[in-house]
């Protein structure tokens, strides 16, 4: 059957407005029900000679603990050598200074947190309420992360530890805060509410990998799973995979302000890999620059779901077990204004993930309501394709919309700019409107 796609877009349209004019949201930017002249204060000196500091941070953490202030004092580094998950309630964190992560692999492979999520690990899990963290520019965490790029050289093994993560959380506002070389996601959100991270920077660069080589896959910059109502705004991304990845269990995403250089842009996307509900649904992605960097740019705003049988894996992060079958939907999503500078490819759908030649377009999520608005500047193409999307036969997409694509198909070809153009499957009759080409 086919759906009326006019009502269905107008009110897609009108949700996404209503979620950018609720986000971002008021969070509370201090401890509640206490002044700053009233607020006990911690402030930090690092140990020093490479020593811990771990034990000492997580003391200070249980004394400022409900209503006070964690201090880390800028131009002061803290050696960060343990596994650590304080669970914080009312807490302001002046974290002017940086913790650096300690280079021991061995470690932290055999002692980092396990996420059972792709194979994962953790070396950092915060997790309370009502926390503001304000790095005032200075201040950050470098992961080390270069002692893992350099080691494994492209081939990601698993139990590299994420230095970031927010697990059982909720009214959090993140500001002027940076990662610096993180061995694997930077900040990954794995179960919050009503949180908001402004002015935030991510810089995962491998110095020695040859150029046009990538060395820095599943260095994602900003993660969510489980996640409602998150705001990212005034973001940077510098690295070799998704700069955001919008993962399971996603509600109400508002991102604005983002300048990518390198990786794979924008992503709602490991949806559908395991035997459970993946839904995405409101996300507004919007004013973004991706720049093509070490020549490995390849996607710019895509969608990406996993086949809807369970077929069998050979990589790490499906554990070598078959991976698949997941269900639910991709709903309301828009992203808009986005400017691209050598991505290999405009606005993307596939529900292939996963994909082990036998399953093509067999994916159970429904992935409906998509815009893509206002795409310009240049492709690094070798075809005259700007565009794609492919869906799935059991739950055809329908009301995709391409509004104002203007692309050049390289850069050299800037001034003869092409609009959605390519190639469309598995979608229901005029599922897609404003591209052209096979299928569309």
């Amino acid at each position: 059957m086919v759906r009326s796609s006019s009502s269905l877009f107008a009110l897609f349209l009108a949700t996404a407005t209503a979620t950018a004019n609720l986000l971002p949201f008021p969070i509370p930017r201090g401890p509640s029900g206490t002044s700053p002249g009233s607020r006990k204060v911690c402030t930090l000196t690092p140990l020093g000679h490479s020593r811990d500091d771990v034990p000492q941070i997580l003391r200070a953490f249980d004394e400022c603990n409900n209503g006070g202030t964690v201090i880390f004092p800028e131009g002061q580094e803290f050696h960060i050598a343990s596994v650590m998950n304080p669970v914080l309630h009312d807490v302001e964190i002046e974290w002017r200074g940086l913790w650096q992560f300690s280079d021991n692999l061995t470690y932290w492979r055999t002692h980092s947190y396990p996420i059972a999520f792709q194979n994962h690990a953790a070396g950092f899990v915060i997790s309370g309420e009502r926390i503001h963290i304000d790095g005032y520019g200075t201040g950050g965490i470098n992961g080390s992360g270069n002692t893992w790029y350099t080691a494994e050289a492209g081939n990601t093994q698993p139990m590299r530890p994420m230095p970031f993560v927010w697990w059982n959380v909720s009214d959090v506002f993140v500001e002027h805060f940076y990662i610096k070389d993180s061995p694997l996601w930077s900040i990954n959100i794995m179960n919050g509410t009503n949180m908001w991270f402004d002015d935030i920077y991510v810089n995962n660069t491998a110095t020695s990998a040859p150029y046009g080589t990538n060395w820095v896959q599943n260095t994602d910059g900003f993660d969510t799973m489980d996640a409602y109502n998150i705001a990212l705004t005034n973001f940077i991304y510098q690295g070799g995979d998704d700069a955001i990845a919008i993962k399971p269990r996603s509600y109400n995403i508002y991102c604005q302000n983002l300048t990518i250089h390198g990786g794979n842009g924008v992503a709602i996307g490991s949806v559908g890999q395991y035997l459970e509900d993946s839904s995405v649904v409101n996300v507004v992605v919007k004013d973004v620059k991706v720049l093509s960097y070490n020549n490995d740019m390849h996607n710019s705003a895509y969608i990406k779901t996993w086949i809807g049988e369970l077929a069998p894996q050979s990589g790490y992060e499906s554990g070598g077990v078959p991976r698949g079958g997941g269900w639910g939907v991709v709903n309301n999503i828009r992203f808009e204004n986005f400017y691209l500078a050598g991505a290999a490819i405009g606005p993307n759908i596939n529900q292939d993930s996963g994909n082990n030649g036998s399953f093509s377009g067999t994916s159970n999520m429904l992935v409906s309501n998509i815009a893509f608005v206002n795409f310009t500047g240049y492709l690094a193409s070798s075809t005259n394709r700007t565009a794609a999307v492919s869906c799935s036969t059991r739950n055809p997409c329908y009301n995709i919309e391409m509004k104002g694509i203007n692309l050049a198909l390289t850069e050299k070809t800037q001034g003869t700019t092409e609009g959605a153009v390519g190639t469309c499957k598995y979608i229901e009759t005029g599922g897609v409107r404003g591209m052209s080409g096979s299928g569309c």
